[in-house]
């Protein structure tokens, strides 16, 4: 899972000031048209807030991390565990007909009746590296008042929580905690649980592990959420309200997200975090509801994990032209929708090095099939089936074969080599195809990855087959990626994610 922490926050909604004229001196008359003026410039800045993009920061963290390859024996050990859950999934989806209705594709446009907003914002994502954990972590801010959470931006999650206190609400006092951030349910005025008696808690919020258990038609929804590496968390549903930083600095708010306020939680996972923030696609993910508020899309730009902390990557609600991050040849490729939820699949055609298209079986691609592509933000190395693993491991090895290759214990990470004298010129480049045409050309430190000072690795692991490949957070960076949902349309580009 790579790891993103997100800010929310909420505001006192708008006050209305209302001017009374009388028989006055100049001087007062003179000032009460200042006031009079002043509104009007205020509301007509206010009116272009609803233009305005919403940018998250994806800030990098060097304070907490092991050693480079202990970092990477973790990193490779999560995408293992996350990646033959993802396989189970595309496996269950054959003749698994009970199932069906979790697998149907969500509309955004309904958006239960609210106005859809042509305007945009980001949120720094910083990266998880330093912790020992692949994910990119963004802060954000939740609840009225806004409370600061930090948490794991996942593509492959669909729920959003946080580390939180609620059966306090209330109360004088909720005593100590042992974690860092806790959301306080009962300072927030907008938080409201969602009653275990309802349609919703039983049946809606069954996927999203909601439990059975009703003492009192009143009391909460409870869910206890697991995710594929033994990692856990159980808290109440609410309804809560988020705060988005628009691209002139003003807020915007999103009302009735529905948000997990967790009691307890336990995993690795969530050792730089507070929660999760959901960003995968279904009926109650925050990237489906923001994207509807914001244009229908939602986008993010990665940045070397290995960069300075000074440089942040970026999650982008809305359209990226309002927020500044500058993109090289935006390409398009088909979003395929509701067939591995909560992922984001895509038609791959097939795979290039150098030029030369690689001995590949086509059902390794069929999403129709046991087979599939899907792009992940929570998994950092790029893992291939045997089918396709094991032709491109064999084209990049032949132009490595003058290194000396070394003998470490790096999990799945099977080629690693000593990296003197090593230039990117002597690899050829690798090309992923797609269905309609398109092509996504990474750069070769995004595949030929840094393990340790003079160490370098081949970036892919191998997965079983029958089972779906995933394009991971590390070949995904240094380039701009928008879903856009309204579209079923994935775009991508070059950028430097500034």
């Amino acid at each position: 899972m790579r790891i993103y922490l997100c800010r929310f926050d909420t505001l006192p909604a708008p006050q209305t000031n209302i001017i009374t004229f009388s028989t006055c001196t100049l001087n007062i008359v003179m000032s009460i048209l200042h006031s009079l003026l002043f509104i009007f410039f205020f509301l007509i800045a206010d009116s272009l807030n609803a233009h305005q993009g919403v940018k998250y920061e994806l800030i990098h963290r060097h304070d907490l991390h092991p050693g480079p390859l202990e970092r990477l024996r973790e990193i490779a050990h999560s995408d293992a565990i996350r990646v033959r859950a993802i396989s189970r999934k595309v496996r269950l989806k054959q003749g698994a007909g009970r199932r069906q209705a979790r697998e149907n594709r969500y509309e955004p446009a309904c958006n239960n009746g609210s106005r859809a907003e042509h305007s945009s914002g980001e949120l720094p994502i910083n990266s998880g590296a330093d912790y020992g954990a692949g994910q990119y972590l963004v802060k954000m801010r939740v609840g009225s008042p806004a409370q600061k959470v930090v948490l794991i931006a996942d593509t492959g999650s669909d729920l959003t929580w946080s580390s939180c206190r609620y059966k306090c609400r209330g109360a004088r006092s909720c005593g100590p905690t042992h974690r860092r951030r806790v959301f306080r349910a009962d300072r927030s005025s907008s938080f409201r649980t969602v009653p275990c008696s309802s349609t919703i808690c039983k049946t809606d919020l069954a996927n999203l592990f909601s439990l059975s258990r009703c003492p009192s038609p009143l009391d909460p929804c409870s869910y206890d959420y697991r995710y594929s590496d033994g990692s856990a968390t159980l808290g109440v549903f609410a309804n809560e309200t988020v705060t988005f930083s628009l691209a002139n600095g003003r807020k915007a708010r999103l009302h009735d997200v529905l948000v997990g306020c967790s009691e307890s939680a336990r995993g690795q996972s969530f050792v730089a975090a507070d929660g999760v923030m959901g960003l995968g696609y279904s009926n109650y993910s925050l990237a489906v509801k923001a994207a509807a508020k914001f244009g229908g899309k939602f986008s993010y730009c990665l940045v070397d994990h290995l960069s300075p902390k000074n440089v942040s990557s970026y999650l982008i609600f809305g359209s990226h032209k309002d927020v500044n991050i500058s993109v090289v040849r935006m390409r398009y490729t088909e979003l395929v929708l509701g067939v591995i939820n909560p992922f984001y699949a895509v038609n791959v055609k097939g795979i290039s090095v150098g030029d030369i298209m690689l001995d590949i079986p086509d059902e390794v691609w069929d999403l129709s099939g046991v087979g599939g592509a899907i792009v992940d933000s929570g998994t950092s190395l790029t893992v291939l089936t045997q089918p396709a693993y094991q032709p491109v491991m064999a084209a990049l090895r032949e132009s490595l074969q003058g290194f000396k290759r070394l003998d470490l214990d790096i999990g799945p990470l099977e080629y690693c080599f000593n990296s003197t004298g090593f230039d990117a010129a002597m690899v050829p480049r690798l090309v992923l195809h797609f269905v309609d045409g398109a092509r996504f050309e990474p750069p070769v430190k995004s595949y030929v990855i840094d393990a340790a000072p003079g160490v370098k690795c081949l970036g892919f692991a191998a997965a079983a087959w029958p089972g779906a490949s995933v394009v991971g957070n590390i070949l995904q960076q240094n380039h701009f990626w928008e879903f856009d949902i309204g579209k079923s349309r994935l775009g991508f580009g070059t950028s430097s994610c500034v």
